[in-house]
């Protein structure tokens, strides 16, 4: 089994607010903060296998409601990364495990 990356960063995420994160080369993905809770997930379409955003740390509709991939506005909840609408509608995000620790926050994948 694949050894888990992990990422280190600071706890300063506002409310809406998304980072990308690199975990390894190659390996981007995004933190959203969203009612006081962090999520992280993989920064790849499950339809295309591209990178969601459009431009650096952008990863939320207009109405900051859904995460959307910029290709083709496919929409996925931010707590889980379930698709609810676009071509890849049932798929979901690949989520990472987020943990607080004092003032930072540590995201843990295995890739």
């Amino acid at each position: 089994m694949p050894e888990p990356l992990t990422h280190r960063m600071a706890n300063d995420l506002a409310e809406l607010e998304c980072r990308e994160i690199e975990l390894a080369e190659g390996v981007t993905g995004f933190v959203i903060r969203i009612d006081n809770q962090f999520y992280a997930y993989r920064n790849r379409c499950p339809h295309l296998g591209i990178e969601l955003n459009w431009m650096p740390n952008q990863f939320l509709d207009a109405d900051k409601c859904f995460i959307q991939c910029s290709t083709h506005g496919a929409l996925f909840t931010p707590d889980d990364g379930h698709c609810i609408a676009g071509p890849c509608a049932g798929d979901q995000l690949t989520p990472w495990q987020v943990q607080q620790e004092n003032d930072s926050l540590l995201i843990t994948a295995t890739i």
